[in-house]
């Protein structure tokens, strides 16, 4: 899985970077198909254990993930912070504007990926929840 350490600056490369941290949360109907056995096979594997793995995994694909939009889109409103306050300071060069408006956009897009990424968690969850929920069940302290 990747790791925290995705750029902020390109967010086309950004967006790739989720794309392929987003992969267990794209399969996870065949992950769960393939952890959880038949009924042919339910003596030859612990789905006990296997759910709560594949449970851990989750956990840290949406904390990693959203830590890394949150980190970013931070540091896009500090730049957008930085550009209005050079020009409210009379700099009205049309590189400052163009840039303000370009990092105005990344913040937009940012959010977007929040919203996905909210989107995507909730999909996640309430499938596994409906395959493991008689299997394993997480802390109540935890939310998934």
């Amino acid at each position: 899985m990747a790791t925290i350490g995705v750029g902020c600056g390109d967010f086309l490369e950004f967006q790739d970077a989720l794309k392929k941290m987003r992969q267990l949360d794209d399969k996870i109907i065949y992950m769960l198909n393939t952890i959880l056995p038949t009924e042919s096979f339910k003596g030859q594997t612990d789905p006990n254990e296997r759910c709560k793995d594949l449970y851990e995994q989750i956990q840290t694909g949406h904390k990693t993930r959203e830590l890394a939009i949150t980190r970013c889109l931070n540091a896009s409103r500090e730049k957008v912070k930085q550009l209005k306050l050079e020009r409210d300071n009379g700099n009205d060069s049309p590189q400052l504007l163009k840039s303000l408006r370009k990092e105005q956009n990344t913040v937009r897009l940012l959010q977007a990926e929040l919203n996905i990424e909210e989107v995507v968690k909730d999909h996640t969850v309430d499938v596994y929840y409906k395959k493991c929920r008689s299997f394993y069940k997480p802390p109540n302290n935890i939310e998934i």
